[in-house]
């Protein structure tokens, strides 16, 4: 199944409590042929209004993180842990979490990408650890099933604590160069 497929059968999705509280499923955006996957933790009210992930002052700004570290949000792939806006902007229950897993699972297969970063302690939990701490892993690289992992701040978190910030535009510093040092060794192997 490819994108546009995951995206049909996604407002069928009767998985957990989120769906009838919401207008629409949003599975992602970008570019579905990316190397680079941003993967944050659920949607808010503007997102589910719009259609897509990140739409609202917290997307601003990894926008502007994205240019910064020389990145257009069109040739990367953003997405979320949970589909559906939970009610209050609250974080995802693990039910919801886990019955939307497969539709992550699906999207990063599908996209194939070389690194994710987790965007917040959610993300992180749900594809590196289960216990771990997004304030012990942030910069950190992981590799895993054959995917480098970036684990930072939530762009909603530097929302609220603009002290992060600096922190999370290291951590883009470091997305940039992994990233192209990956596209370099690709290109050398190609000659």
């Amino acid at each position: 199944m490819d994108l546009k497929g995951l995206k049909v059968k996604s407002p069928a999705c009767r998985g957990c409590s989120l769906r009838p509280g919401t207008r629409q499923v949003v599975s992602g955006s970008g570019n579905p042929g990316a190397g680079l996957m941003l993967v944050g933790e659920g949607l808010g009210a503007r997102e589910d209004r719009v259609g897509r992930p990140f739409a609202g002052a917290a997307g601003q700004l990894l926008g502007r993180l994205l240019k910064a570290a020389g990145f257009r949000r069109e040739e990367v792939y953003i997405t979320n842990i949970v589909k559906c806006r939970p009610p209050g902007n609250r974080m995802p229950e693990p039910a919801e979490v886990e019955a939307c897993r497969p539709l992550l699972d699906a999207t990063i297969d599908f996209v194939r990408p070389q690194i994710i970063v987790c965007l917040g302690a959610l993300a992180t939990r749900t594809l590196v650890a289960p216990g771990a701490s997004i304030t012990r892993l942030r910069g950190r690289w992981i590799e895993k099933d054959g995917i480098r992992y970036l684990p930072t701040f939530h762009p909603a978190a530097l929302l609220r604590d603009g002290g992060k910030i600096p922190l999370v535009e290291e951590d883009f510093r470091k997305l940039r160069a992994a990233y192209q040092a990956l596209h370099t060794k690709q290109l050398a192997l190609t000659f």
